[in-house]
């Protein structure tokens, strides 16, 4: 079974064992095991799902993840919180997302870490 705990100070990524389309505004996603898509196990995302998904193709940490959602989304920070956790604790649960040793800048206020750690700004 896969760890689900989580803590702001890891880093996560995708999973390399998986294939995502966008189509008609949502973000499918179809878990490869054994070379072959495991179409019994499709997984939908919708807007602020696909923002996760999309922000997770680099290494982030779970701070960028919040900051990202609440901007992109004008919600309470809590509420970001709230949502990239629980999505975060679901994708870890099934595979699609694992912990990343990768090292993430600090988040700063106006995307300046961001910008230094993606090379954009937003």
């Amino acid at each position: 079974m896969r760890s689900t705990l989580l803590n702001r100070c890891e880093t996560l990524v995708r999973s390399q064992s998986v294939v995502a389309r966008r189509v008609a505004g949502e973000t499918l996603i179809v878990p490869i095991r054994a070379k072959v898509g495991d179409l019994a196990s499709i997984y939908s995302f919708n807007g602020s799902g696909s923002l996760l998904w999309e922000r997770l193709e680099s290494p982030r940490g779970v701070d960028q993840l919040v900051n990202d959602l609440e901007r992109e989304y004008d919600v309470t920070h809590e509420q970001a919180e709230q949502d990239v956790t629980e999505f975060l604790k679901d994708m870890l649960a099934v595979g699609l997302v694992e912990k990343s040793t990768a090292a993430v800048l600090p988040v700063a206020q106006g995307g300046a870490a961001e910008a230094q750690a993606t090379g954009t700004l937003n």
